[in-house]
């Protein structure tokens, strides 16, 4: 049986690389190491990627395996999920992973101008009813600009048609540069590459289900964030979710 909540909690209160900021303690204070993080923290002076929505940390804690030169954080607010790769990267020594646990919305509060060079969004909630809340949507992609690098990259992993056509349409309409576009990955062998074999819990959920894995890469050239603009575009509902993201009314009928 694995560890409860709170004992998860208290474990995080004390790794000496996870960082605990709710709304709470971010409103009327500055983040510390915003603008420093590699030399506040990291000890090597590599490039930062953010994994937006990291869940247990799958893909933080495997990119950083892979690429020991550059600098990882995980961001997410569900401080139980995140122990396990806060515990596994802990456990193994790994000095370039991080957590940040916090409300996505208030990302640009935790990083300075060109101090990120990449964000990875692995299987968030499509957000259906809300576009505001979709972590590509142009607010969020406002949001990534204030911190990431001119032409920095945005690399999407998704099991949502919905969410898929959405940012699709929104990086058509405003001509952002796609390094990588396809709506079945490990079908068209575009999986193969070794970084897009890192699999979340989530994932491995959906492809035992049958479900295919979409990926689009893109860029964020510097000047445009400002000028983005919403696709106006009538979406496909995902079939086999509800609005609520812990109600998934049909997977069965996919096994």
């Amino acid at each position: 049986m694995g560890k409860g909540k709170l004992s998860k909690f208290a474990d995080m209160q004390a790794y000496p690389h996870v960082f605990e900021y709710p709304y709470a303690a971010i409103a009327n204070a500055s983040f510390p190491l915003k603008g420093r993080w590699l030399c506040g923290f990291f000890p090597h002076s590599g490039p930062i990627v953010l994994e937006l929505g990291c869940g247990r940390g799958e893909y933080t804690v495997g990119l950083a395996r892979k690429f020991p030169e550059k600098n990882f954080i995980g961001v997410d607010i569900k401080g139980a999920r995140m122990w396990s790769g806060a515990t596994e990267s802990l456990r193994e020594g790994m000095q370039n992973v991080a957590f940040l646990r916090t409300q996505i919305e208030f990302i640009d509060r935790f990083f300075a101008e060109d101090e990120v060079d990449e964000i990875w969004i692995t299987f968030p909630d499509p957000q259906m009813k809300k576009c505001s809340k979709r972590l590509v949507s142009t607010g969020f992609l406002q949001r990534y600009a204030r911190f990431l690098r001119p032409g920095g990259l945005i690399h999407l992993k998704t099991d949502s048609p919905f969410l898929y056509t959405y940012a699709k349409a929104l990086v058509g309409l405003n001509r952002l540069p796609v390094l990588h576009d396809t709506a079945d990955l490990y079908a068209d062998g575009s999986g193969a590459d070794d970084i897009l074999q890192i699999r979340t819990y989530y994932e491995q959920q959906w492809l035992d289900r049958g479900l295919t894995i979409k990926y689009l890469c893109f860029r964020l050239p510097a000047g445009t964030a400002g000028q983005l603009q919403e696709p106006d575009i009538e979406i496909e509902l995902d079939s086999y979710r509800s609005y609520n993201r812990s109600k998934r009314s049909a997977l069965a009928s996919h096994q």
